[in-house]
């Protein structure tokens, strides 16, 4: 029997804490939500949603004229003007044919020609650049900096500086109202931005590749051929989808240079759809202009991905 002035002794209370992660046992993890306010998500939903809605009307914007013109290419030339809308009442097909037609020869004739300058350009510039960046980027010279210093500035040289000069000579030369004008300076490597874009990608390939090669024997021309060339890929593709694309839509050069009517290509050949009088032929003019950039389309679409890789490899952001 206990004496009822002796205090009880209790034990002391023990607080109950979560088991941590490391005493937890495995399958019992806990699946609570994190917490995150819903203020901020949907303030990036919404975010997202004005930041896409802004591109897609700035890309229909930009894209405007060119939906436009295909457009009006099915319309009869009494409504291209009159109906400014993209959505044609009255589609009309015979723009395709007339256009296709209505010059002194058809319309592939001119397409032939501006394929013969492009194609003489595109070899042009992918072999004469090729080698003048190989020239910078691994061989040693006296005055090296110094041609390259003026190999850049010429880039500032706009084309009304030298078109005198160089109808001149052509003109002595007798090659006015030929192709060679067009072609021949592309073998000389006057188009100095494909020489510094190809010069920064051969700059980041490793110099030991080539010095392995000189061990077993191979000089300059043989490390050209079987090691630069095959790896700088995207910098050949981006000089020749842009070369492709400038050469086709050059309108300046070709207009000095090409008289004659069967000499036209298809920037000269479509100027010929408008006459001063005000009576031009509208409808022809952009079913003619939409066939003339089906091959710019289909260049960039399949080389896309090399002009992306090649400028993004060159240093050039």
């Amino acid at each position: 029997m206990t004496d009822a002035s002796t205090p009880t002794q209790t034990a002391p209370a023990t607080a109950v804490l979560p088991p941590s992660d490391g005493d937890r046992p495995p399958g019992t993890e806990d699946h609570r939500p994190t917490a995150r306010p819903r203020g901020r998500q949907l303030r990036a939903k919404v975010g997202s949603l004005l930041k896409h809605a802004g591109l897609i009307t700035f890309g229909f914007v930009m894209l405007y004229p060119l939906l436009w013109m295909l457009a009006s290419s099915f319309k009869p030339n009494a409504l291209i003007f009159r109906e400014p809308g993209l959505i044609p009442t009255d589609i009309d097909l015979s723009n395709y044919t007339d256009g296709w037609n209505a010059l002194l020869h058809p319309f592939s004739h001119y397409l032939i020609n501006s394929a013969i300058v492009v194609l003489g350009s595109l070899l042009g510039n992918l072999l004469s650049c090729s080698l003048a960046a190989y020239a910078f980027a691994r061989l040693e010279f006296k005055g090296k900096r110094l041609w390259f210093a003026i190999m850049l500035m010429s880039i500032m040289l706009p084309i009304h500086v030298v078109i005198v000069p160089q109808y001149v000579l052509f003109s002595q030369l007798e090659w006015v109202n030929t192709f060679l004008p067009l072609i021949v300076p592309k073998l000389l490597a006057t188009d100095a931005f494909f020489i510094f874009l190809m010069v920064q990608f051969f700059r980041g390939i490793p110099r030991e590749l080539d010095e392995a090669a000189t061990l077993d024997g191979a000089n300059h021309l043989r490390i050209y051929l079987q090691i630069m060339l095959p790896l700088s890929m995207p910098a050949l593709a981006t000089t020749a989808i842009f070369t492709f694309i400038w050469t086709w839509n050059d309108f300046f050069s070709q207009l000095i240079f090409l008289t004659r009517p069967e000499m036209y290509t298809v920037p000269i050949a479509l100027r010929t759809f408008v006459d001063s009088t005000g009576e031009s032929s509208w409808g022809s003019l952009f079913a003619m202009s939409i066939v003339s950039l089906i091959p710019v389309f289909i260049a960039f679409l399949f080389g896309q991905k090399y002009l992306v890789k090649g400028i993004a490899t060159t240093g050039i952001k």
